[in-house]
């Protein structure tokens, strides 16, 4: 049975919502009073309808296991190309999760911090400069800071890192709906 990435989420979904309900069903059966008929007797009584319906959460517990083994290997195989860097699609989803967000707030930071600095000078009268331009005119004043970063290539650097975190994210839809998957019918 061939699947798109798209499609085998969406079945782990559906099958999320099923287990739940199996497992309500369970809940709803775990004891009577004796006096009481068994509700699921024409079924084969309610032991035997528990342990059907918990053989069944169990079979669809694996089926999810079998569809993100298969999606991994698909995101281990799968390569996608954004700007110049080539990677998987399972090192792209890992750098978007555990490496961008950081990254974002790293230089969100400097750029805050930078502003924070030159409000400052300029409510003390300071001047804020490149240390490049600092060194090569030599007017700097003691009361004066200097700026260790480029602040051109910090927001080209932000703005780059916007431009792959979009692309990349137009990307995986692609890959998800065209990515193949190959898993044994459902239960």
């Amino acid at each position: 049975m061939a699947l798109t990435i798209t499609e085998a989420l969406a079945e782990i979904k559906t099958i999320n919502k099923r287990i739940e309900k199996k497992r309500e069903f369970i809940q709803g059966f775990l004891f009577r009073q004796e006096g009481l008929k068994d509700p699921l007797e024409k079924d084969g009584g309610s032991i035997e309808a528990i342990r059907r319906e918990r053989q069944s959460v169990t079979d669809l517990e694996t089926r999810i296991l079998d569809i993100r083994r298969e999606i991994q290997r698909a995101n281990d195989a799968t390569q996608i190309t954004v700007g110049d860097k080539t990677l998987s699609m399972a090192e792209w989803l890992t750098w978007r999760r555990d490496v961008a967000p950081g990254q974002q707030a790293f230089l969100a930071g400097i750029r805050r911090t930078l502003y924070q600095l030159r409000e400052q000078a300029k409510r003390g009268g300071a001047n804020v400069l490149s240390a490049q331009a600092s060194v090569t005119s030599g007017d700097a004043k003691p009361t004066d800071y200097i700026v260790n970063v480029d602040e051109a290539t910090l927001g080209r650097e932000i703005e780059n890192l916007e431009n792959i975190l979009g692309n990349l994210d137009g990307q995986l839809s692609l890959k998800n709906a065209t990515v193949m998957l190959e898993l044994e019918a459902a239960p």
